[in-house]
């Protein structure tokens, strides 16, 4: 295995970043996928269509647009994948959840997305207005799990369907005897592949990976990968997720709160370094949560190998 930086060691340089881009060139080019959240501003709406631009050049194999808590954001949600099918080259997944809506109004929903030319869809049981911490509690005549929506999209058309998977366990499970089998369900009900929830440690996933694999699951397992600039922020989204921050991430950003420039380099290092290391465990795939901005989403790419296609390049 690649001699890689150790976590924690505060040894990150140029000729480390070049240590990990070598590396990622002798693995060869992986394929990507991006996140985007619906813009609530029209400074917010340039943002997001800047980042869609130049992230469109990496040729990504498809980009997801989520879904706020409770349904909050369907309709804009819905105009914003609309506008990737018409304006770009690339293919939208359209994040759909089981919260507050009827079966009757979320087949409806995705109706109008195949109408509108999109074939695949994150199906998410979803969480309630009250956020993460809060009881789901499902609609009376609604879908009551991720399960059950896979398979009501299935009946409408034959939507590719992507799912949430969790290598650290969803905080609401039990055992990983339930969480495995919440995704086999998933699996059976017509699921292509599940997307993780981020995490920071690389043997985490693999752990999670080995641990599907023992139990006989065999479908598509995509990283799900979060750049941290804002530390606080990640910190708290983790705790919300049941997601584990490691002492040596903390120590990495320690002390550099009010200095932008060093925590996007910090975060480039760190974030290609995590990717490096899952490639060499033969990890193809990643999801990455962009925040609707691209240049750090953009330069962690181009360490690990990833070019512009030649239609349009950078």
């Amino acid at each position: 295995m690649t001699d890689f930086f150790t976590p924690g060691s505060g040894a990150m340089s140029a000729s480390h970043v070049n240590l990990i881009a070598e590396a990622a060139e002798k693995l060869g080019q992986p394929r990507v996928s991006f996140e985007f959240f619906p813009p609530k501003t029209e400074a917010l709406e340039m943002q997001l269509w800047g980042a869609i631009r130049k992230l469109e050049q990496l040729a990504p194999s498809f980009v997801s647009v989520t879904y706020g808590a409770g349904g909050s954001t369907r309709d804009r949600t819905h105009r914003t994948v609309a506008r990737i099918v018409k304006e770009t080259t690339m293919k939208p997944a359209a994040h759909l959840t089981c919260v507050g809506a009827s079966r009757a109004e979320v087949d409806d929903v995705l109706r109008d997305y195949w109408t509108a030319g999109v074939r695949h869809v994150v199906a998410l049981r979803g969480d309630p207005a009250g956020g993460a911490g809060a009881m789901f509690d499902p609609h009376a005549s609604g879908y009551s799990s991720a399960a059950e929506l896979v398979a009501g999209a299935k009946r409408i058309a034959d939507f590719e369907i992507s799912v949430a998977v969790h290598p650290e366990k969803h905080p609401a499970s039990p055992s990983w005897e339930i969480e495995i089998g919440n995704f086999k369900r998933k699996l059976d009900a017509g699921a292509t592949r599940g997307i993780s929830q981020f995490f920071f440690d690389a043997d985490t996933f693999l752990r999670f990976r080995d641990r599907l694999a023992h139990e006989g699951v065999s479908a598509p397992i995509v990283p799900g990968i979060m750049p941290v600039t804002n530390f606080r922020g990640v910190r708290k989204m983790a705790v919300a997720s049941g997601a584990s921050v490691p002492a040596w991430l903390a120590r990495l950003f320690d002390g550099i709160d009010d200095d932008p420039d060093t925590r996007r380099l910090v975060a480039a290092a760190a974030t290609a370094e995590l990717c490096a290391r899952l490639s060499t465990e033969g990890v193809e795939d990643f999801h990455f949560y962009t925040l609707n901005r691209a240049d750090l989403t953009l330069a962690i790419c181009r360490i690990i190998g990833v070019r512009a296609s030649k239609e349009g390049q950078l």
